[in-house]
């Protein structure tokens, strides 16, 4: 994989190289070694900061070119506040904030992993580099010609200095593990729709095979004698054959029940014959971030090996217009054998899901259930970009995976399930209709969903706001953010991981 940031860790007394990092509270304050480092430019950063209005505040940066006094090239004061503060988050952020100085070519950068009262742990050192390798993450693969000042892109050769080069280095394994996931998942994303169909994403997610994952595509022979009728009556009308795959982590007892993710996998999605408008129907090759998610999330969990049992179900279809899509009034048969009067081709996700969640439930008999989508414009109108919807069947896991949101900072807001909106999706010619119509649009479908579950314990994730086109941040700037891989790793790692 490549990747823009090669990380390094050096003692703490090694000389900087290159551009230097260091980080200050609320009173200019550095740490000790960071004070030697820094050697006769201590009075320069006071001065400058005096100069600029820097009072240290968390994130923000005192840029200083050519600082006399020290053996650097720039020296870049972030700001902590109050150390006691801080949050795992807030070093991600630094790592971010810390790339976004980088400009086109290489750069050489030292990053002095200490805060006034000592040496960062070694997992606060590791979030400050996986903010970097996160921040710095562009997708440009496709571009021929680049701009003045781009050719080389933007690299960097970057030295933590820390106290414990060893636990670093270890705690650095694991946690780039994840951030390759999340990279994974931004890649699947930001793909072209006529690059990334079906069969590609299946080949794709059989590359996680390298790792140790057994995995399984099920072609629409398979899935039709599977009785998948409401996945495959999605991807009839496309040239290109629907797809599930099924993939598996064994890294805890034998026969110990797994965990299980699930993710939609629309990899182009033009409403079919409830036909969307033209307008960003380009932004619909994003219709897969679910699915994206949970193969990033099963290789970061694969890679570091994680001591936890896991499947990873991803259903991957096109929804086209054509003169063999289903329409409007249709009726399809699911797994589950319960019907489905078609409303809307539109609402085209959760048939999808409805088939490889019962799959999932039937065949592996999971712990639990989490599935992520992009599936209703109705989560952005409720809550915006910032938290997906969650909707779930069971207390513990919603307020788990509302603890690892706060932690991760892929935030998941909870969202309300109950018989009243189960109303709204009877059909009088079916056991159910696939869309409730305009009003609670995310909650119907969530209702929709939980048809299918069978009684597992499991929790909806509606990413229609958080996956793609999300506002930029300090270790984002992709159009795909790869949102779910750190979520549903530290709420494996913090409940689900054999210790």
């Amino acid at each position: 994989m490549s990747d823009a940031i090669k990380v390094g860790f050096v003692p703490l007394s090694a000389a900087p190289r290159g551009i230097m990092v260091v980080f200050c509270d609320d009173n200019l304050k550095v740490g000790p070694a960071t004070a030697k480092a820094l050697g006769g430019a201590n009075e320069l950063v006071k001065r400058a900061a005096t100069a600029a209005a820097f009072k240290g505040k968390s994130g923000a940066v005192l840029d200083i070119l050519a600082p006399e006094g020290v053996k650097a090239t720039r020296l870049i004061v972030i700001g902590a506040s109050k150390a006691a503060s801080l949050k795992a988050n807030d070093f991600l952020k630094f790592g971010g904030v810390a790339a976004g100085k980088l400009g086109a070519g290489s750069a050489v950068m030292t990053i002095m992993a200490e805060l006034p009262d000592g040496a960062l742990a070694s997992e606060q050192a590791v979030a400050i580099a996986s903010g970097l390798r996160l921040r710095a993450y562009k997708f440009d693969r496709y571009k021929t010609k680049k701009k003045d000042g781009e050719e080389e892109g933007s690299r960097a050769d970057v030295s933590f200095a820390v106290g414990d080069v060893a636990a670093a280095k270890k705690a650095f394994a694991s946690a780039g593990a994840v951030v390759d996931g999340v990279i994974i998942a931004r890649d699947l994303v930001n793909e072209p729709p006529n690059v990334l169909y079906p069969e590609e994403f299946a080949r794709r997610a059989s590359q996680l095979r390298k790792l140790g994952v057994k995995v399984e595509v099920l072609d629409v022979k398979a899935m039709d004698k599977l009785g998948m009728g409401a996945l495959l009556g999605v991807g009839q009308g496309s040239a290109r054959p629907s797809r599930t795959v099924i993939m598996r982590w064994d890294g805890a007892k034998k026969g110990e029940a797994p965990v299980a993710f699930v993710g939609k996998g629309v990899c182009f999605d033009t409403g079919g014959i409830s036909i969307k408008p033209a307008g960003s129907m380009e932004d619909m090759k994003g219709d897969m971030g679910g699915a994206a998610c949970v193969v990033g999330l099963m290789h970061a969990l694969a890679a570091r090996k994680a001591k936890v049992n896991v499947v990873g179900a991803i259903g991957l279809v096109e929804n086209m217009p054509d003169g063999k899509a289903q329409r409007p009034g249709d009726i399809v048969t699911s797994m589950s054998g319960q019907t489905i009067e078609i409303i809307n081709t539109d609402a085209e996700g959760r048939l999808v899901l409805a088939d490889v969640l019962w799959y999932v439930a039937k065949k592996t008999k999971p712990k639990f259930m989490v599935d992520l989508a992009t599936l209703t414009g109705a989560i952005l109108v409720a809550l915006g970009t910032d938290y997906a919807g969650m909707f779930s069947n069971n207390d513990e896991l919603a307020e788990r995976l509302l603890t690892a949101g706060l932690e991760s900072g892929e935030k998941v807001w909870r969202m309300p399930l109950g018989p009243e909106y189960d109303k709204l999706i009877d059909s009088q010619f079916a056991d159910m209709k696939n869309t409730g119509g305009r009003h609670g649009g995310s909650i119907t479908a969530a209702q929709f969903l939980q048809r299918f579950v069978d009684g597992t314990p499991w929790a909806h994730l509606d990413i229609a706001g958080t996956a793609m086109g999300a506002p930029k941040t300090d270790i984002n700037q992709s159009w795909g953010s790869g949102y779910g891989v750190r979520l549903l790793d530290r709420l494996v790692a913090d409940h689900y991981e054999r210790k």
